[in-house]
């Protein structure tokens, strides 16, 4: 379906807006640490957003130190029970699902009528031609939800690719408007080995995505030559057990998830729209 106009003239203008200068500026503002400027925007946040606050591991907004930690919080070890099942592929992440499927000749369903390729998304070809027909489900995290990204399957770290980008919204508006958007912008690959195969989380960064962070390799920054850092730890052990932490936006964006490679059943009821928790199951992954 065609855009509409109104999609079209805001789609222009954020591809006119100073984005990269925009993020620099949200990094010092949510880094400050003097009280009374990070608990007033808190308190502002609170009033834009519906958080659940009773879920929160610390007091708000007492307990954080910066509007960052407040934002990229961890939650009470009670607030996300983790359902562990090999056979089952769970949520990374809270959020809504954007898109879910199988990649067909490479390309996955961006939003309807719209294809991206797996090669222009993961920025690795010998990867994307491992998860050429992978299952994959995006994830929309909005303001309001936990940003913390946990594993779907356990999994044993392989290698790391991050990308400079553009950092375009990524609401339904530019998914709908803009080809090859996950490709375009700055984003985080993750590849990870395990008894079913290889996968990749995509952390994609956008607006006022200043930076991501990983549970291996605390915060990442683009170069100030733009140039694609390619990170390997096939020498190392970093192994992360189904539903643990392994990463985090400093700020929101959208996670991809690629694979395992086998065949994948998802759940009926997940559908675009329906939001999730991380922890919870939303594919059945066929028995080795």
């Amino acid at each position: 379906m065609e855009p509409s106009w109104p999609d079209k003239f805001l789609v222009a203008l954020t591809r006119l807006l100073p984005a990269r200068l925009m993020g620099s500026f949200v990094y010092l503002l949510s880094r400050s640490r003097r009280p009374w400027l990070k608990n007033a925007l808190i308190r502002g946040f609170l009033r834009l957003y519906d958080v659940d606050t009773e879920e929160a591991a610390r007091e708000i907004p007492e307990g954080y130190a910066t509007f960052n930690e407040f934002f990229t919080r961890e939650l009470r070890p009670d607030a996300r029970p983790v359902h562990s099942n090999p056979d089952q592929l769970l949520s990374p992440a809270d959020g809504t699902i954007a898109q879910t499927g199988h990649a067909h000749n490479g390309h996955l369903l961006q939003a309807k009528g719209i294809e991206f390729s797996a090669t222009g998304l993961l920025a690795n070809s010998l990867l994307a031609s491992k998860l050429v027909k992978a299952p994959f489900a995006t994830v929309y995290l909005a303001p309001y939800n936990y940003h913390r990204v946990h594993m779907p399957v356990a999994g044993r770290l392989r290698q790391t690719i991050f990308v400079p980008g553009k950092l375009y919204s990524v609401n339904a508006r530019t998914t709908a408007t803009i080809p090859e958007l996950y490709a375009l912008n700055e984003r985080l690959v993750c590849e990870f080995e395990t008894d079913r195969g290889p996968f990749a989380l995509v952390l994609v960064g956008a607006m006022n995505v200043a930076s991501i962070s990983t549970a291996w390799g605390g915060e990442i920054f683009p170069p100030a030559d733009k140039k694609v850092i390619h990170s390997d730890y096939t020498e190392q052990t970093i192994e992360l057990a189904q539903g643990e932490y392994m990463g985090h936006f400093n700020m929101g964006s959208t996670v991809v998830m690629l694979g395992p490679a086998g065949n994948c059943a998802w759940h009926e009821s997940l559908q675009p729209g329906q939001p999730v928790q991380v922890g919870t199951p939303i594919g059945e992954l066929v028995p080795a």
